[in-house]
């Protein structure tokens, strides 16, 4: 029975070792999370920042991969700052209260292309949790990786911009984020 034990024991150790993923940390500079909407028929972007938290990926390994990535929701810069400040208002991010962008993966799989993934996950934007998936590239990068990928949703879905008529309801969000293991 000891030695039973002892080589699950060791079974489980070597299973947790295989599985076991570099922790990378996404930064600020060389990433960009950046939406498109259209604004009075108009294409109108904006880029968040204060990205935080843990990705955990290895290529070979897809599989066991994770995200857990959250963006500061004041950092909403359009380059126009009277209507940043009306981004940041209770109707929109109302960042007085909902502090984050949330992301969180829950499975990802490998695509037929070369160094291409599919991910799909959890966005959190005031408290409401949707479903989103999308495909994503890593490349090596300076002791990291950079991801980058799209996905389209719908604001009103997340309570963002109330009744708005001359705001569209579905917009894009792209994604290039850099992040290295420290």
């Amino acid at each position: 029975m000891k030695k039973f034990i002892l080589i699950f024991t060791n079974c489980v150790f070597v299973s947790l070792l295989m599985n076991a993923q570099t922790a990378y940390t996404p930064i600020d500079d060389g990433s960009r999370v950046h939406f498109v909407i259209k604004n009075f028929a108009i294409k109108t972007g904006g880029d968040f920042t204060g990205l935080k938290g843990t990705i955990k990926f290895d290529p070979e390994k897809y599989a066991f991969s994770s995200f857990d990535v959250t963006v500061d929701a004041s950092t909403v810069d359009t380059d126009n700052s009277s209507r940043d400040g009306h981004l940041k208002k209770a109707e929109y991010f109302d960042v007085d209260t909902y502090k984050t962008l949330h992301f969180k993966s829950t499975k990802i799989v490998k695509s037929t292309a070369e160094g291409r993934f599919y991910m799909y996950g959890e966005l959190t934007i005031k408290a409401v949790t949707k479903p989103v998936e999308f495909g994503f590239g890593a490349t090596a990068k300076n002791g990291g990786y950079v991801f980058d990928g799209s996905f389209d949703i719908n604001r009103r879905d997340f309570g963002v911009g109330g009744s708005s008529i001359s705001m569209a309801d579905n917009l894009t969000v792209s994604l290039t984020v850099f992040a290295k293991s420290y």
